[in-house]
């Protein structure tokens, strides 16, 4: 993978996978918490900048591979909550405790992404997100209101700021779709943007 990335995308690109990997290892072989895995990802990706994609990849939507995204050395909201979601899948988080939530962030009035945390099946979602780097419980996020939410099964609409109502399979969202055709497939794309 490292070698891949300083083919594709260069040296540096090479170094931040690498980075990556190393995260990956030491959080498997420790015996880190679930908390210190959000936080340990959390602030490893929140480093890397944000891009729209109109200007990174010239694409309306794209959602990016981890691999792609530390290629490219940053991108937009659903790259940072991607990368992070399999990063903790990764490192043993399981499935059904996490979903990423597209938002409607009042503050920018725009859409966005963010990864939601349950500790237990009815707990308060803690929120993992790039425009503020400390993980807060989703009871102190007001800035952000749900509007649906996925993990690697599920798709749920959003009920006020509850747990949300089920519509089915993830496999519903076609950009979903993608990103998974191509981190099966190891196609990697390269941005248009150079930010290093």
């Amino acid at each position: 993978m490292i070698k891949r990335a300083e083919q594709v995308y260069g040296v540096r690109a090479a170094q931040r996978v690498s980075a990556w990997r190393m995260l990956a290892e030491e959080g498997r072989r420790s015996a880190w918490t679930e908390r210190q895995r959000l936080q340990k990802v959390n602030t490893f990706f929140n480093q890397l900048q944000f891009v729209d994609d109109s200007r990174l990849w010239q694409k309306n939507d794209y959602w990016a591979t981890p691999l792609e995204f530390l290629g490219a050395a940053g991108g937009d909201c659903e790259d940072f909550s991607i990368a992070k979601y399999f990063t903790l899948l990764e490192l043993g988080i399981p499935d059904e405790k996490m979903r990423m939530v597209y938002v409607k962030a009042l503050r920018y009035n725009q859409f966005h992404m963010v990864v939601a945390y349950y500790e237990t099946p009815s707990s308060v979602p803690v929120i993992l997100d790039n425009l503020i780097p400390d993980i807060r419980p989703a009871t102190a996020r007001n800035d952000l209101i749900p509007i649906y939410s996925f993990n690697g099964q599920h798709l749920w609409l959003m009920k006020a700021r509850g747990q949300g109502e089920m519509a089915g399979n993830a496999s519903r969202l076609g950009s979903w779709n993608e990103l998974r055709n191509r981190m099966t497939t190891g196609k990697l794309a390269l941005p248009k943007l150079r930010l290093e």
